[in-house]
């Protein structure tokens, strides 16, 4: 089959269609991203909590002194900004002036904006744009021209950039680098998926872009490119999208493939569990403390968290018709429906010796190490998102978000941050696509070749 993929102009550059999507924490770094740019695409850095070197070049671990939650908060805001200033500069290096360097905010990180703000004013010319998602970014495009850096949204509907750019892009039209449309069943990590969209009924992204596509056109934006995420293994499988009349300019994005490079920073233990990935092995599924779905690996984490929203009762402080039986643990008495009663008793006895109250009038039974583990996870808060519904933490004046801590979720950066680092790939949330069981089966990764970045560039141009 021949296969041919022409360059689009980008920033006054020609730059392949092809763009690294962007992994946090401390996964998409410079070493990646700069050399996805040195082959002609754009290259993409997380400037979530990003790692920083010393004077020798090492990662420096990124140790939180402060005794109050604003006071780490602040030195999280001081990480994300010092790393990814020498993420950039790294990746700057390694680029050698070629394509294109991005870098990608979570719109819900805690003091998202001022990150950003520092690290454009701290680097400027070196950035092309900044993709963003996870939330509605109205101030984004505002932000990224003040520096001269294009903008990139991440949406998962024509609606939501419709909204986006009645309310504020409009004013900034001229610095729109692309759209990026997100497929929210298919792609990795944190996905918009509305509360319309059933989670177990994938919807086929075609008419979803061509939507997208219908509005730019209605607000004289047909020449800007849309950015399929998620899903997109090969280009050969979406060969009627490339030069499709109907769709317009279109851009693929690779978050899953670039883990598994001889560039990529996360560790040998997850590469080779990459490659042993069978289908099914990948959950959609709605823990994160952002409130978002998110797809992660099936493992012994999200297992836990499974068992510890199944082991859920509902309470009441007064007795009703309903609600007649009086349960007590921990010295403690709260008022259950009799049919619940025996299942607590039967945690109880199982080890789950440990109630603890949720914002919706719930209680969920945990073992006491495990609720040990909760609260000094929520006491060690940083702040990492502008509204954490597992620490109740929110970047307002009370720098709370007025609910009760959620002991049914975790702490995100706590395990992101010890999976980038080697930690457990079995006991840590693993983002991924859903076609990462597919390198155990593409040829390109046989008897566990592990590519370089240029490699995989190239065998993605030859449409595999």
């Amino acid at each position: 089959m021949s296969f041919s993929l022409n360059s689009i102009r980008l920033g006054g550059k020609d730059v392949l269609p092809l763009i690294e999507g962007g992994k946090g924490v401390a996964i998409s770094t410079g070493a990646s991203s700069g050399p996805w740019a040195a082959a002609g695409g754009i290259g993409t850095i997380s400037a979530v909590i990003a790692d920083q070197y010393d004077a020798h070049g090492n990662v420096e671990p990124h140790e939180y002194l402060g005794r109050t939650r604003k006071d780490r908060h602040e030195e999280m805001i001081q990480y994300s900004i010092k790393g990814t200033i020498d993420q950039v500069r790294k990746a700057w290096e390694l680029s050698r002036g070629e394509g294109h360097i991005n870098i990608n905010m979570l719109w819900e990180v805690g003091s998202a904006q001022r990150i950003l703000h520092e690290v454009l004013e701290k680097t400027k010319g070196m950035i092309h744009g900044v993709t963003c998602g996870a939330g509605m970014p109205f101030k984004l495009g505002e932000l990224a021209s003040k520096y001269g850096a294009h903008y990139y949204p991440i949406v998962s509907s024509g609606r939501a950039f419709n909204l986006l750019w009645k309310r504020a892009y409009k004013n900034v039209s001229e610095l729109l680098g692309g759209v990026v449309y997100e497929d929210p069943w298919l792609a990795g990590g944190h996905n918009g998926l509305s509360n319309a969209e059933d989670p177990n009924k994938p919807g086929d992204p075609y008419p979803r872009v061509l939507e997208l596509r219908q509005i730019m056109r209605k607000l004289g934006l047909d020449h800007v490119p849309i950015i399929m995420a998620g899903g997109v293994w090969n280009l050969k499988e979406w060969k009627d999208w490339i030069d499709n009349k109907e769709l317009g300019p279109i851009m693929f994005q690779f978050g899953t493939r670039p883990l598994l490079t001889k560039e990529s920073q996360i560790s040998d233990k997850w590469k080779k569990r990459l490659l042993s990935l069978k289908p099914g092995d990948i959950l959609l599924q709605n823990f994160s403390p952002t409130g978002f779905f998110s797809s992660a690996l099936k493992n012994s984490f999200i297992g836990e968290l499974v068992h510890r929203n199944d082991r859920q009762i509902d309470f009441r402080a007064e007795k009703d018709d309903e609600f007649d039986t009086e349960l007590v643990v921990e010295r403690k008495t709260y008022v259950v429906r009799r049919t619940d009663e025996g299942k607590a008793r039967d945690w109880i006895a199982a080890g789950y010796e440990r109630a603890m109250k949720t914002p919706d009038g719930s209680l969920i039974f945990v073992t006491p190490d495990k609720c040990a583990e909760i609260r000094k996870d929520q006491a060690d808060c940083v702040g990492c998102l502008s509204q954490c519904r597992f620490s109740s933490w929110a970047t307002n004046e009370k720098n709370s978000t007025g609910r009760l801590a959620d002991p049914r979720s975790f702490c995100i950066q706590k395990t992101l941050d010890d999976v980038a680092h080697g930690g457990s790939v079995d006991d840590n949330l693993v983002f991924a696509g859903h076609n990462a069981f597919r390198f155990g089966s593409d040829p390109f990764y046989s008897n566990g070749f592990i590519p370089s970045v240029k490699q995989l560039v190239d065998r993605i141009v030859s449409g595999d």
